[in-house]
């Protein structure tokens, strides 16, 4: 059995949607159980054979900063999903509550991964080619240096050979070109580490690629700091909103749209899936000692079960072990990149 601790309090709408989407999940997954993390009087009318409710008295709310999440609300709906994760009850933790909180609970409870100094947040945006390019950060960390975007991409891929079953997935570095000499000094020093992992046999780097490549499937993994990766998520998800709505508008416009919808229903509805960015939803957050997964905030039931699944697949592929193994081989370029970082004067 696998066993997803999910915290139900978490994200705009709480357990109106994340208790239908766990039922949803436990009728199509039976290898699974649940452990519904939460206040017991907003879960008491949930009943199924494998799932069971664990107490939390707090929630920890969109609004709230970390410091409240991590230092006042010790017994919050967040936090204990995540200690289930560390005391074994659960393989992985899934919550659609405050990214930030989130992300410092998990680091305070689970620690992250000897060679990791900053845990990453990887999801996957869809492209033409109709599979899924993999982006992180997309948000955790603003300021990057080239190790860490190093870190990252050994963590990226080891998640997408999970995801794909593939044991070498591409790995591009965005940039403004794709040229070597592109970039700011940190993007430069990146693309050296990477080539030299690729030379180590630790990555499938491809160089340098560009924000359109994300969505062409250049490469199947696109490392990045975490304002960049955030700004082109938001953006992929208002650019297919906009899409989808501008559609809806011009095919109810008069009789010959609404005959041309008609015709074209086929090819619509499959674009209407292509963009839907809930079949996308599912954060891991990369790093760390144990998995979590990142909900967007106002997931309806079907994107926060596809979550659950994201969380499901990655429990049962082992991709804490793979993560491990990974930053394990590439352990003397993580010490060798970071050894190499020169040290600031005490002046300056």
């Amino acid at each position: 059995m696998i066993v997803l601790a999910v915290d139900c309090m978490g994200g705009d709408h709480g357990p109106k949607v994340t208790l239908q989407a766990c039922r949803q999940f436990l009728d199509r997954h039976p290898d699974t159980q649940i452990l519904l993390v939460g206040q017991p009087y907003a879960l008491s009318g949930f009943q199924h054979d494998r799932a069971r409710i664990v107490p939390a008295a707090e929630v920890v709310t969109m609004d709230d900063s970390v410091e409240v999440a991590l230092r006042r609300k010790k017994d919050s709906s967040t936090r204990v999903a995540v200690q289930q994760v560390k005391s074994g009850e659960a393989q992985v933790a899934v919550s659609a509550g405050n990214t930030g909180a989130l992300m410092a609970i998990s680091r305070y409870l689970l620690k992250t991964i000897d060679g990791i100094e900053r845990p990453a947040i990887a999801t996957q945006l869809p492209n033409v080619k109709g599979r899924a390019t993999t982006v992180l950060d997309l948000g955790a960390n603003v300021d990057c240096t080239a190790e860490h975007l190093l870190q990252f991409a050994v963590m990226g891929s080891a998640l997408v050979s999970v995801l794909n079953d593939d044991p070498a997935p591409t790995v591009g570095l965005l940039n403004i070109g794709e040229e070597v000499i592109k970039g700011s000094d940190e993007i430069k020093r990146a693309g050296e580490l990477l080539r030299s992992a690729a030379k180590a046999g630790d990555l499938n780097f491809v160089g340098n690629v560009e924000g359109n490549d994300i969505f062409k499937g250049t490469a199947d993994i696109v490392v990045c700091d975490g304002f960049v990766g955030n700004v082109a998520l938001k953006t992929t998800e208002g650019l297919a909103s906009m899409i989808m709505q501008f559609l809806r508008e011009e095919f109810t416009r008069n009789i010959g749209t609404k005959l041309a919808a008609i015709v074209s229903y086929p090819v619509l509805s499959a674009l209407k899936k292509r963009l839907d960015h809930r079949r996308y939803n599912g954060a891991a957050l990369l790093g760390l000692r144990g998995l979590v997964f990142k909900s967007h905030g106002s997931a309806d039931a079907l994107a926060f079960e596809e979550a659950l699944v994201r969380a499901y697949d990655a429990a049962r592929h082992q991709l804490l072990e793979r993560v491990q193994a990974r930053i394990a081989h590439a352990a003397p370029l993580l010490a060798e990149s970071a050894a190499a970082v020169p040290t600031p004067h005490a002046d300056a």
